[in-house]
């Protein structure tokens, strides 16, 4: 008799990890890889932030600190202040006490208890993500129960950037109470994100379809080296009058990538129904992973509550930032340089860790092979991946696919 698992079949790898293991298995000298999401030096190093140093020394000094449990909506002084970054410090929401903070496993947990909060406690089952998207927005809504799936334009590609009027006709065709899943900033993949008149188009239509806006919010800081100009869009939502709900990941802005550090921030009109949710939220935890982790939470935590280290942190995403908007200026530069045919400004107007590069799956494949530079098959590019070192290498294979490479 054939065992229970004898007619499991093999699931397809999922292509960024697969990517990555490509790259590692490459033993290629002048191998380039820009492909996952994390920061990187211009050594093409892993950072740990200097303030993110500082604050675990004093915590490995400090005896007063355990490992006992945390509550199962997590640190509230990490919560709060978390909710207080995303909205503002002056947030008439705060104000008025009509916002609440829960502490997840990260952007992917803040989803996740998000989408089974809309499909458990709310009953939503529709939910719309941008064509194209982070590949685990679909995946989380789905296992969470929703069974209407809907994408809405967004990737404009003959023109690369955004395809305003394709998004605001299909959010004007959505069903009434369909959840529609916006990037705050830095948008993932294709790094274009609306500008703030477009913004309130989107508001809008969202008002006038009684749709449900949930923000995915992974960039922070990270993506202009600005707290408060990455988050606008959220804040605009929220003073307008807006019920939504922001999914903050701490992974990118302070380099806690494997702490799973994540808040999901609840923005309500009426504030006597707090209590209510947060128990209804409360078993959804419980029922899942019980309570969320305390170290990471304790390192954002103490430096958000700490003026001094709260400045300490601002420098650091202004340095990531930076680093990543020359490396941008550079490629463009090198692109146009060589002549490579095509128009690269798109490179610069994009924002944050990512860019939409235009190449086909074919270009993306000869790079790989002939030069040994991974990225995504999309033509997602990790501009962390390049340096001052590889940055001339990366823009002459670039050339050479665009030139000599498939369509």
């Amino acid at each position: 008799m054939a065992g229970r698992f004898s007619e499991v079949s093999q699931a397809a790898a999922i292509e960024v990890f697969a990517v990555v293991k490509a790259f590692n298995d490459d033993a290629h000298e002048k191998k380039v890889n820009l492909s996952i999401g994390a920061y990187r030096t211009d050594d093409s190093k892993p950072w740990v932030l200097p303030v993110v140093r500082e604050t675990e020394t004093a915590m490995a000094a400090d005896t007063s600190l355990n490992h006992e449990y945390l509550p199962i909506l997590g640190l509230e002084s990490f919560s709060t202040a978390a909710t207080k970054m995303v909205l503002g410090e002056n947030s008439a929401v705060l104000k008025e006490g009509r916002a609440t903070g829960i502490q997840t496993l990260s952007g992917t947990g803040a989803l996740r208890v998000a989408a089974d909060t809309l499909k458990h406690v709310l009953k939503y089952n529709s939910f719309y993500f941008s064509n194209p998207t982070w590949g685990n927005h679909k995946m989380i809504f789905e296992h969470a129960g929703f069974t209407e799936t809907h994408q809405y334009r967004y990737w404009d590609a003959a023109n690369r950037g955004l395809d305003i009027n394709g998004m605001l006709e299909d959010l004007n065709a959505a069903s009434a109470n369909s959840v529609i899943i916006l990037h705050a900033c830095a948008h993932n993949p294709t790094g274009v994100d609306p500008t703030q008149e477009q913004w309130k188009q989107i508001a809008d239509v969202i008002e006038a379809k009684s749709l449900f806006p949930i923000f995915d919010t992974a960039y922070q800081g990270f993506a202009s080296g600005d707290l408060d100009k990455d988050a606008w869009a959220v804040r605009y939502f929220a003073d307008r009058g807006f019920e939504l709900m922001v999914t903050q990941s701490f992974a990118k802005n302070f380099g806690l990538y494997n702490e799973r550090v994540g808040n999901l921030a609840v923005v309500v009109k009426d504030a006597s129904v707090i209590p209510a949710l947060r128990s209804q939220v409360t078993l959804l935890v419980r029922g899942s992973y019980s309570n969320p982790p305390n170290h990471g939470a304790r390192v954002v935590s103490t430096v958000l509550n700490n003026p001094k280290l709260f400045e300490e942190w601002r420098t650091c995403i202004r340095t990531m930032s930076s680093r990543i908007q020359e490396m941008r200026a550079g490629l463009r530069e090198r692109l146009e340089k060589l002549g490579t045919p095509g128009l690269w400004d798109h490179i610069t107007s994009q924002i944050g860790m990512f860019s939409y590069s235009g190449l086909s799956a074919g270009q993306v494949k000869f790079i790989a092979e002939k030069y040994h530079i991974y990225m995504l098959s999309s033509g997602r590019i990790n501009i962390c991946g390049l340096t001052t070192k590889n940055i001339d290498y990366v823009a002459e294979a670039i050339n050479d696919a665009v030139l000599n490479g498939p369509k």
